[in-house]
């Protein structure tokens, strides 16, 4: 387990933060947390830092699906490892739509963008240009596949957990779902919002679209229609993207993912993980296919009735996880 206060968020604040559109923001806040031993080299640079970037709904916080397997002599060995967890670019308490107050004239941003969003951050406030590890979950692993293939000499490890590396099939379509819901709705007025009953209803609609899709069909068949309701509720109410335009905009920034022609530039150590019963990223359509085009690439794939949100389990692959990062200690 973490010791310490890594659930206590941290801020820091870039001067300006550049889009691959051309666009720029001037005093650019960023969220993170970090927990574990920084060792230093001769000129005391950090040379431990794993990086962890979290899925579509997380923040900062997210870290903790990693907590089991994490602290003192553990498979994650806070001794060995400085780990760092950034609230992405688009999360509402770092960079976004939601704390800008842009609204509608907030730039619309890419994967590429979180990831040089999370590279400016670890070197501006930490002096870190080289990562020992990234661990991404599912829209996570979207960022740290990306940031390997674009800056191959970046790290030297990455772990891929849930996730894939193109945005298509149903999932596509439940990003460009979930939009058209939002679009639809006359007081959204592209971004420039009013506040009403109409819109929190369409936040709402468009939370639910994505509910069921999180868990295994055989988890959501053992549950009664009343207890589906009261998930559903609840989904609402946890929903950790508290502004329509965060989420308008995340969906769209994944819409357009797809980096199957880079994958061949990537040179650190892969380790992929996924799980049979993920219904966003079944094995046999993202995790195998990205084993067999990324060309030092190991493979772990588990049973989780759990589905997507399976991946807090990581205990069920510890001794796998482990020996895959002994060659990082």
């Amino acid at each position: 387990m973490f010791d310490g206060d890594f659930d206590i968020p941290k801020y820091f604040t870039l001067g300006e933060f550049r889009f691959t559109n051309g666009e720029v923001l001037e005093d650019v806040k960023v969220e993170y947390t970090s927990v574990g031993n920084p060792i230093l080299d001769d000129e005391g640079n950090i040379t431990n830092a794993v990086i962890y970037c979290h899925g579509s709904s997380g923040n900062y916080g997210s870290i903790r699906r990693i907590e089991e397997i994490s602290g003192k002599n553990e498979t994650f060995d806070t001794d060995k490892f400085f780990f760092i967890s950034i609230s992405a670019l688009g999360s509402p308490r770092s960079l976004s739509p939601s704390i800008s107050n842009l609204k509608g004239s907030f730039p619309h941003y890419t994967i590429e963008d979180m990831v040089n969003f999370n590279r400016q951050f670890l070197k501006e406030k930490f002096n870190i240009t080289h990562i020992k590890g990234l661990i991404g979950n599912s829209m996570g692993g979207f960022i740290v596949l990306t940031w390997a293939a674009y800056y191959p000499d970046d790290m030297d490890f990455i772990i891929s957990m849930v996730s894939s590396y193109k945005v298509g099939g149903h999932n596509y379509a439940l990003s460009r779902i979930t939009d058209d819901i939002i679009k639809t709705c006359p007081d959204y007025n592209n971004g420039d919002y009013i506040e009403s009953e109409e819109l929190d209803r369409t936040f709402k609609l468009a939370v639910e679209v994505m509910f069921n899709y999180g868990f295994s069909r055989k988890y959501y068949r053992q549950l009664t229609n009343d207890e589906i309701d009261e998930s559903l509720k609840y989904m609402v109410e946890e929903e950790t993207l508290d502004d329509i335009n965060d989420m308008f905009y995340r969906n769209e920034a994944t819409l357009h993912y797809d980096i199957e022609d880079k994958l061949k530039d990537i040179k650190a150590k892969v380790l992929i993980i996924a799980i049979n019963q993920d219904q966003y990223f079944p094995p046999e359509l993202d995790a195998i296919p990205m084993n067999k085009m990324i060309k030092d690439s190991k493979l772990v794939i588990y049973d989780s009735i759990n589905g997507h949100i399976g991946s807090r389990e990581l205990v069920k692959v510890e001794d796998k996880i482990g020996q895959f990062l002994k060659e990082f200690y």
